[in-house]
């Protein structure tokens, strides 16, 4: 069983590698589902959907933890212990609503497993051509993402101009662009300091992204002289230490 677990999440197998797409394509219906519930009415079935996807996610969470060979250092990495809110939260029906939010939590894990990465620099061209902007841009939209889950679960029980997600997408990107239009704020103390880390780390993840944009694109590439890892795509020699490169292409475009 373990040996069998090991070569879905670990191997290199075509079986393998569909059954982590499969694992990237649940998470972001996951997504998609969470911010569409926002707009609904709690009802039963939503709320079994909800238990659902939490029993498939400690699934994968229990998988991921037979199959380590260092438990205790995987226990307590940052998205194992977001797996582990968004369980208790997608279980909510069970342990409380009150917790439900820490379910966007579980947008964390997304693009952020090497076995992922791996696999998309191998199969697309266009991912390993653009790796940086589309990791800064998958780490910006995640940070939005997860604020503005945090905004709207924290806010629209007191906070009469939070209606509804996009309401709370609104201000988390006016907050982010320090646009501050005024017309929507957080109310409290924590809805004050929730601002404050919206607006430092939100804009840190935007000039980011803008860095990688403006900067020539590059190709990664490791010296074996010096490691220098980019170059300029049509490099001979490493200008570093001048040792001569032999980069691979994509062939004519």
């Amino acid at each position: 069983m373990v040996r069998r677990l090991r070569e879905l999440y670990e191997g290199n197998t075509h079986e393998a590698h569909q059954f982590r797409y499969a694992l990237l394509v649940f998470d972001v219906t996951t997504i998609l589902f969470i911010v569409v519930s926002s707009f609904l009415p709690r009802f039963q079935a939503l709320e079994w959907f909800d238990v659902i996807i939490g029993c498939v996610v400690l699934a994968d969470f229990i998988a991921r933890l037979v199959i380590s060979r260092n438990r205790w250092k995987d226990f307590i990495h940052p998205a194992t212990l977001a797996d582990v809110a968004a369980i208790i939260s997608f279980l909510a029906p069970v342990v409380g609503e009150g917790i439900g939010f820490l379910r966007i939590l579980r947008t964390l894990r997304l693009l952020h497993t090497y076995q992922l990465l791996a696999r998309l620099r191998a199969d697309s061209v266009f991912f390993r051509r653009n790796e940086e902007l589309i990791i800064a841009s998958v780490n910006l939209g995640v940070f939005i993402f997860v604020m503005t889950g945090f905004v709207f679960e924290t806010q629209r029980w007191t906070n009469t101009k939070i209606g509804n997600y996009i309401d709370a997408l609104y201000f988390t990107i006016a907050a982010l662009t320090t646009t501050g239009f005024g017309d929507i704020t957080l109310t409290g103390t924590w809805g004050h300091l929730l601002s404050v880390v919206i607006m430092i780390c939100g804009v840190t993840l935007f000039l980011r992204l803008v860095q990688v944009l403006l900067r020539p694109n590059k190709v990664r590439f490791a010296c074996p002289a010096c490691a220098l890892q980019r170059h300029d795509r049509d490099a001979v020699h490493c200008k570093a230490c001048g040792t001569i490169l032999n980069i691979p292409d994509e062939g004519a475009i």
